[in-house]
């Protein structure tokens, strides 16, 4: 009797209860039906009322459906599920071998793969990376063994907890963290590390208040010990030709005080340096920027038209090599951590694969190979693809979503949008506290670790001792289905111009 006088009155309350959700449902049906038959804006919602709001709801979460349950291991862009795998257990530290063959499919024209010799390296004969030099003229060169560094990326893109994870960790591994165009914070400080201080186009960071280089910024800036060089971005990958944005919703008074401008606007730089319209005034800003500073300064820029090279190297020659630039960024056409218009990131520049070996060739035609350190930049995340760079002649290599994978990114495209779900590129509170700085900067720590052993696997598998050692008959590329060829035969390393000249003569 007892639990009768309790069950039927819970019943009656359950029954009242989906009665009333029902009918709130249904109004709730009969309201948007109304809105869509009433708008003609979208076709779609007019002539499927209702019905025809799911195509956005299936458009949105059918991102996520092809990353997890459809596409091959391969088949993703920017980055397929088995790259995205390998950074993961590298910064997790765990086994990164992989059973039953690879997946990759070695008939792609352009896949690269490396010559194993007869007789690799021994353990106990392999070295580490030597170290380099860079800026051997300036006041207070900057000399590291670092492979793999961390790439541009501000604070105001990147959130508090992401930006304290990297620094921590770059101190952990020993290698650099660029600050990216929105200047240094403190929290690129905090963790010790190496700091490239990058200067965009809009100068945040080291601006007067009306927006020029301040020779007193650029000196506070550096007084940091931290600070080891300063990188003038020209371009990028992602959009060459088209400033940095930062939207308003990410432009925080913090991040506003840091880069000198208002708070909750959007942060939008100019599309090129105001200053420089030519290589000269390009070596002048160097040259500013190293007399006040006394530490190495370079370049970053994507390339499209290269004839600016051979100008910019027979400028140098012309005032002297001490006036050429320490180091460049070459970053290819498939980088971008950022957002950008459609229209420049599938369609403008060059890859890195033409960039990189296009700019080695010209430092070694007019002999400034040795003088100007090169760092290469675009989707190398993977030992392959580091190796491939120092192959093709790069110095150094840097990567951003390399880093934000061993961040715990899981590619969800919603960067630009303060909506990160984990906590990367989102100001969201909510969000962030799920990155723990302690714990990532860790991660990062091992994926830097963890690449560099797997460059140097290579580098021996080839027969070097060192993965500095690695040159262009180390690696082969498809040029068509069933054959490939050296990429020492594909792209020959050029005489330097005077050694040309001395033979003529």
């Amino acid at each position: 009797m007892f639990e009768n006088d309790f069950i039927i009155p819970a019943l009656e309350f359950i029954a009242t209860l989906f009665i009333l959700l029902l009918g709130l449902l249904l109004l709730a049906v009969v309201v948007l039906y109304v809105i869509d038959i009433s708008q003609t804006r979208h076709a779609i919602r007019h002539n499927y009322p209702v019905i025809g709001r799911f195509r956005y709801l299936f458009e949105h979460i059918g991102t996520f459906f092809r990353q997890y349950f459809f596409a091959m291991d391969r088949e993703e862009l920017p980055f397929n599920r088995a790259e995205r795998s390998w950074v993961y257990r590298a910064a997790k530290d765990i086994d990164s071998t992989v059973p039953f063959g690879s997946t990759r499919d070695l008939k792609t024209r352009g896949s690269i793969f490396f010559v194993n010799c007869a007789f690799p390296t021994l353990g106990e004969d392999a070295t580490p990376a030597r170290s380099l030099t860079i800026g051997p003229h300036c006041r207070q060169p900057y000399t590291t063994s670092a492979i793999l560094n961390i790439s541009g990326m501000s604070y105001g893109a990147l959130s508090r907890p992401a930006v304290r994870a990297l620094s921590h960790g770059a101190r952990l591994a020993g290698c650099w963290m660029n600050t990216g165009e929105g200047g240094l914070s403190p929290y690129h400080l905090e963790g010790g590390c190496d700091l490239v201080v990058q200067i965009g186009t809009a100068k945040y960071g080291v601006r007067d208040a009306d927006g020029r280089l301040s020779e007193s910024r650029l000196r506070e800036v550096a007084a940091h010990e931290q600070v080891r060089m300063f990188e003038i971005k020209l371009s990028q990958g992602a959009k060459p030709g088209k400033g940095g944005i930062l939207p308003a919703a990410k432009v925080t008074e913090e991040i506003a005080r840091i880069r000198g401008i208002p708070a909750f606007t959007d942060s939008a730089s100019p599309n090129r340096h105001p200053e420089i319209n030519h290589v000269g005034e390009l070596l002048d800003m160097i040259e500013q920027v190293r007399l006040s500073t006394g530490k190495p300064v370079g370049f970053k820029t994507a390339l499209g038209m290269t004839e600016w090279l051979d100008k910019l190297c027979e400028e140098i020659h012309r005032r002297g090599i001490e006036s050429a630039p320490d180091f460049i960024t070459i970053d290819g056409a498939e980088g971008g951590t950022g957002a950008a218009p459609m229209s420049l990131l599938d369609n403008m520049g060059l890859p890195l694969r033409e960039a990189l070996p296009l700019l080695v060739d010209t430092l070694i035609e007019h002999g400034l190979r040795q003088r100007i350190r090169v760092i290469a930049s675009g989707k190398l995340i993977t030992p392959a693809r580091v190796a491939w760079a120092l192959c093709m002649g790069a110095d150094f290599a840097v990567s951003a979503r390399g880093f934000m994978f061993s961040l715990g990114c899981i590619q969800a495209m919603q960067c630009n949008r303060d909506t990160c779900p984990t906590g990367i590129t989102t100001h969201n509170p909510r969000l962030q506290r799920g990155l723990d700085p302690e714990l990532k900067a860790q991660r990062v720590s091992n994926y830097v670790r963890n690449m560099v052993h797997e460059v140097g696997v290579i580098a021996h598998s080839c027969g070097v001792a060192s993965p500095r050692g690695l040159r262009r008959h180390h690696a082969r590329m498809v040029i068509d289905a069933g054959r490939s060829e050296l990429l020492s035969t594909l792209y020959p390393e050029p005489t330097p111009l005077h050694h040309r000249q001395s033979r003529s003569a």
